[in-house]
Order: structure tokens, then C-alpha cells, then sequence
């Protein structure tokens, strides 16, 4: 982050005395930029979303074009690494004349771009980038997943709505971001309904033995157990809940991904909020993974669902404006309310979307566990 920071001054010059209004065009072809870890060891996110990107523009196409104009992805590799991210943007920007840039998928390498993005009046939107201060930058921010927190205000309304829940616990690290801003988005929500807390347990990262926490929540006698942790963790307190006669639901974020591969039967009756499910019971979820499926012959991920609604979005937004000069299609992004693959999306003041979460339910079929889906919580 240090090399972004000595680069970034010098960057930003360049990109204003490059950019010049609405660019990219050549004919009846206009560029969107995108920035995506498409090597490295976070590559399966950058990948996927280019691909839903890609999937999103021959749709378009094939339907006769936007505005009149044809659209053609340029596409660059930023390895996961912030520095090389802003490397990236300088030149779609400067070299390609790109007015819109799709990324990155995470959110340090999205951050080193939203400055300058701003700075240029550049569209810049990440698929799944969930860090809060991502679209602080300013008013050509977006983003299409949900941040962080919210995870956890969908899991209190899941919990009290759908599993009936009154009293829960919560069980989370205190020493990580990801976890306490899920449990207390939580435990906030799950009062407002009308829930109670009964017990409210922390630890601390590389703790293993969670029995004296799970001796006081089964004292509290709650309906639903709250574990806003990472899949590792989780594997480990599920099976001491248990092993305690604790056999309520257990309910979690998307941290949990990959459970199932490290977890016995402790984690059935277990459910967890994620951004998209590929076997979504919504049909214009089923018709992009049939899409997704016959162009790439691989099945859709969420990082896939959401690199297409966040090229949707741009694409949309453009469409509203009449018009590719960001500064109309900002305003008219910001006005969108519409279903997408992962769900309808309005966004709030923040240019954050304010939508729903697929659940996921831990069950075991053909003789091992998978994630089902259960249903679609949206925003209340």
C-alpha cells in the first residue's frame, strides 16, 4: 500500500491531463476496462468475474449493442497486488481511454484505484470488494456485493423470521474485523426485531478449545448460535456445541465457505449468507447459470454471478443516462432498482448496494455434505 501511496500523486496528474470526457469509443465499438486478479493466488475470483463480464457483453451484443455502439472488454491482470492494480487503471485510463473499469475482486486492490477513479471521473465498480471504506472515495464508486456487516443484519432477519429464533447466542473472534462487524451487525439487528442476545461470547485468533464459551451458551439456552467466523474456527466450535447437547441451528457468514470439506454431520442444521447460489430456485439466476454453463462449460460461482451483475449495472446505468458521459450515468446508476442474477439492487447514499443474501443450508446428499439453497433474505 506504501508503493500506491508514492505512485498515487504522480498518477493522479497524469490521469487528469489524460482523461478527456467519454472514452474508449472507436466506431461503433466502445471499451469498458476491467481490473482483475487473473493470476496469482487469488485468480478463481478475478476469472470468474471476468467471465460473468464477459457473458453480460454478449448478451448485449447479440441484442443489437448499447446506444448504438458494439462492447468489448479489455481486461487486465493485477495479481491480487494493490500496486499493480493502480498500474493497471493508469493505463486503461490513460493508454485505452476507458471511461468505465470493472474491479478489482478484492479490496485492497480496489481501494488503490478509487482516488484516482474519482479524480478522472471514471465509473469504477467492484464485484466483490466488501470492505466498507471502498466507495468512500466518492461518487463514481460502486460496488455490487454487499459489504461485510450486512451479512450480518440478513442473518438476524433469517434467524427471527425464518428459523423463529428469539434468543440467541454468538460466539465470534474478537481480534478480526470480518467477525466482529458481523456479530455486531447481528446481535443490533437481531434486537431491533425483538430478539434477545442471551449470550454474548468472544475469543481470541488460534484459540482451539471454545468449552468453557459453549458451557455458558448452553447455560443461556438459546434457539439459534451465531458464528460469524471463518471455516477452520467453525469446524472446531460446531463439533464442541454438539459434543455439549447444544443441537439448535447454527448460523453463520460466508466465511463458512468450504465448511463442509472440514466439518462432519456437527454442521448440519447449519445455514450461511453468501452472494449468490448456483442452484438458485430464481429463474433469471437459473438462465445465467445455463448461460454461464453452455459459453464456459464450468459451473457458475458467485464471483462469476456477481462479475456479470456488476457489468449489468454499468450497462444499465448507461442505458438510463442515454448517454456514456459518466457524470449523467453516475447520477442514473445511482438510481437503479431492478432484479439482477444476485438479487434485486438499489443502492444507498453510499453507492453500496442494499440487497438480498442467498442462505445456504448444510445437508447431506448422495452420501456427503453440500450447501443447498434455502431461500433469498432481502433487506427489510
Amino acid at each position: 500500500m506504501k508503493k500506491c501511496l508514492l505512485l498515487l500523486a504522480v498518477l493522479l496528474c497524469a490521469l487528469s491531463a489524460a482523461f478527456a470526457g467519454p472514452g474508449g469509443q472507436s466506431g461503433d465499438t466502445i471499451a469498458i476496462g476491467a481490473v482483475f486478479p487473473l493470476s496469482g493466488g487469488v485468480a478463481f475470483y478475478g476469472t470468474e468475474s471476468r467471465d460473468g463480464a464477459l457473458l453480460a457483453i454478449d448478451e448485449i451484443n447479440a441484442a443489437g449493442g448499447l446506444l448504438g455502439k458494439k462492447l468489448t472488454l479489455i481486461a487486465e491482470d493485477d495479481e491480487g497486488d494493490a500496486a499493480k492494480s493502480l498500474n493497471a487503471f493508469t493505463k486503461l485510463v490513460s493508454r485505452d481511454k476507458v471511461s468505465f473499469v470493472l474491479g478489482s475482486s478484492t479490496s485492497g486492490a480496489t481501494m488503490a484505484m478509487t482516488i484516482p477513479a474519482q479524480q478522472a471521473k471514471v465509473i469504477l465498480i467492484s464485484p466483490s470488494a466488501t470492505n466498507t471504506e471502498v466507495t468512500r472515495a466518492g461518487d463514481y464508486i460502486f460496488r455490487a456485493c454487499f459489504i461485510d456487516p450486512f451479512q450480518g443484519v440478513v442473518g438476524a432477519d433469517f434467524a427471527y423470521d425464518t428459523l423463529n429464533a428469539r434468543r440467541a447466542a454468538v460466539l465470534y473472534d474478537a481480534g478480526a474485523d470480518y467477525n466482529t462487524g458481523l456479530a455486531e451487525a447481528f446481535k443490533t439487528q437481531f434486537a431491533k426485531n425483538g430478539g434477545e442476545v442471551v449470550a454474548d461470547e468472544a475469543y481470541q485468533s488460534g484459540d482451539v478449545d471454545f468449552n468453557a464459551q459453549v458451557t455458558r451458551i448452553r447455560a443461556a439456552n438459546p434457539d439459534v448460535v451465531y458464528l460469524p467466523n471463518y471455516y477452520n474456527d467453525v469446524a472446531l466450535q460446531a463439533k464442541q456445541l454438539r459434543a455439549q447437547g447444544i443441537n439448535v441451528p447454527l448460523l453463520g457468514g460466508d466465511g463458512w465457505d468450504s465448511l463442509i470439506d472440514n466439518a462432519g454431520d456437527e454442521a448440519l442444521n447449519g445455514f450461511w449468507s453468501a452472494g449468490f447460489a448456483a442452484d438458485t430456485t430464481d429463474p433469471r439466476g437459473q438462465a445465467f447459470v445455463r448461460a454461464y454453463q453452455t459459453k464456459f462449460n464450468k459451473p457458475a460461482s458467485q464471483f462469476a454471478a456477481l462479475g456479470y451483475d456488476t457489468m449489468m449495472l454499468v450497462i444499465n446505468g448507461i442505458k438510463a443516462a442515454g448517454t456514456f458521459d459518466t457524470a449523467a450515468v453516475k447520477d442514473a446508476m445511482a438510481k437503479l432498482n431492478g432484479p439482477y442474477v444476485t438479487g434485486n439492487i438499489r443502492f444507498d447514499a453510499n453507492r453500496d448496494p442494499i440487497k438480498g443474501a442467498a442462505i445456504l443450508e448444510i445437508v447431506r446428499k448422495d452420501g456427503k455434505l453440500v450447501n443447498a439453497y434455502k431461500t433469498t433474505v432481502n433487506p427489510r
